[in-house]
């Protein structure tokens, strides 16, 4: 009769102990539960914290060693020359080469000194000289510039019944567009030659359609020859080129160059040349302190365009390159400090010309071009022409 309560007891505490269980095994599976709960909300900011950083990552690769270079859209020389630097520069994983189309030597002038991120730019020379008298774009005297590159032609291209650059007074000229190294060019060598114009400017496709047309008498362009626009321009449409007659003024500024049928078959007849004027350019870089990653940039960029420059003059890179020369010095400016650097390592000085040595060179370049031109000069002209080239060499040494 006494063995009831004490089973009941025992019961009681198995129920107990059971029911223990029970809670701690439910209390556990809350808290898993929470964690759970817990994991899956912040599984979108780990995995978003995950792609973030893949992304940067491929940001980071994208970017470095990137420089941007502004080019001429003018032709398509520009394009080549950009494809012969990637090709060069590039190496898939330290340095690599960004071209930007611009729209011609002044205003490319301008972006590289406003638009945010611009590195450097091609740049004629002669626009340099009127950006610096100018002040445009201001503190444009801040610039520095990597090298001087090869010389691009003044092309004059007229319509019928137009003999010589003469005729074109008081006739519709095109330019080319406004802001354009041919504009500042253009300007100039009429300038030079006491020549007033009508300018219009029009891209230079469509100056080519309305010379065609006989809207106006002639059209102006500078570019690397053999230029792309005239490649399909016969004689008998009676378009042709217009000879640049050589004066102090010009030689002064500018670099005498010719055009030939070896350039221009269907323009310039056999064993023929058209005298013209060619304009220097040269790359350009934009003001930046020495402590930051694009200066950096562009610096590893110097090293590798001097250190493989032999292999842009090799076929089939443009032939321009052969013109360059990364040893010239751009008067008045100063050379961005990395390349002045590299130059003194590795570059010994040219020897100097007398002024004799100078002379008979100068002489036989003014005799080979009046044969050619059927234009004698003078012994008294040829010496003018010399003593202004002295005093010119004289103000660009200072």
């Amino acid at each position: 009769m006494t063995a009831a309560p004490c089973g009941d007891k025992i019961a009681a505490r198995t129920d107990a102990r059971a029911f223990s269980l029970l809670e701690d095994r439910r209390t556990q599976m809350k808290a898993s539960f929470r964690t759970v709960l817990w994991v899956l909300a912040a599984l979108p900011a780990v995995l978003g914290l995950a792609i973030s950083a893949r992304a940067q990552s491929v940001v980071d690769r994208a970017n470095r060693g990137a420089v941007e270079l502004m080019l001429d859209d003018s032709d398509a020389m520009s394009v080549e020359i950009a494809e012969d630097l990637a090709s060069v520069i590039d190496d898939g994983s330290t340095r690599r080469v960004v071209p930007v189309l611009g729209k011609g030597s002044l205003q490319n002038l301008t972006d590289l000194k406003s638009l945010r991120g611009m590195d450097m730019a091609i740049v004629q020379t002669d626009v340099l000289d009127y950006a610096r008298a100018q002040r445009v774009p201001p503190s444009v005297d801040t610039l520095t510039y990597i090298a001087k590159l090869y010389n691009e032609e003044f092309h004059l291209l007229a319509g019928p019944g137009v003999k010589s650059i003469g005729d074109l007074a008081g006739k519709k000229v095109d330019l080319g567009p406004a802001g354009g190294g041919t504009e500042v060019t253009g300007a100039r060598v009429f300038d030079f030659l006491g020549i007033k114009i009508e300018t219009t400017n029009y891209d230079h496709r469509l100056a080519l359609q309305k010379l065609a047309s006989g809207e106006i008498a002639a059209m102006a362009y500078v570019g690397g020859k053999p230029l792309a626009l005239f490649a399909g321009l016969r004689q008998p449409q009676g378009l042709h080129f217009l000879a640049i007659p050589l004066n102090s003024r010009l030689i002064s500024a500018y670099v005498p160059s010719r055009l030939t049928a070896e350039d221009y078959p269907d323009l310039v007849p056999a064993n023929e040349a058209v005298d013209t004027i060619a304009v220097g350019t040269a790359l350009m870089v934009t003001s930046l302190p020495t402590n930051t990653e694009r200066y950096r940039n562009i610096a590893n960029f110097t090293e590798a365009f001097f250190t493989q420059f032999a292999k842009l003059q090799e076929a089939p890179h443009h032939p321009k390159w052969r013109e360059v020369n990364l040893a010239g010095e751009l008067p008045n400016w100063r050379r961005f400090p990395p390349a002045e650097s590299w130059l003194k390592r590795n570059v010994s000085a040219p020897p100097t010309l007398s002024d004799q040595q100078m002379r008979d060179i100068f002489m036989k370049f003014l005799d080979e071009r009046a044969r050619v031109s059927g234009q004698p000069m003078t012994a008294q002209q040829k010496q003018d022409l010399f003593d202004q080239f002295k005093r010119w060499q004289t103000t660009q040494a200072h």
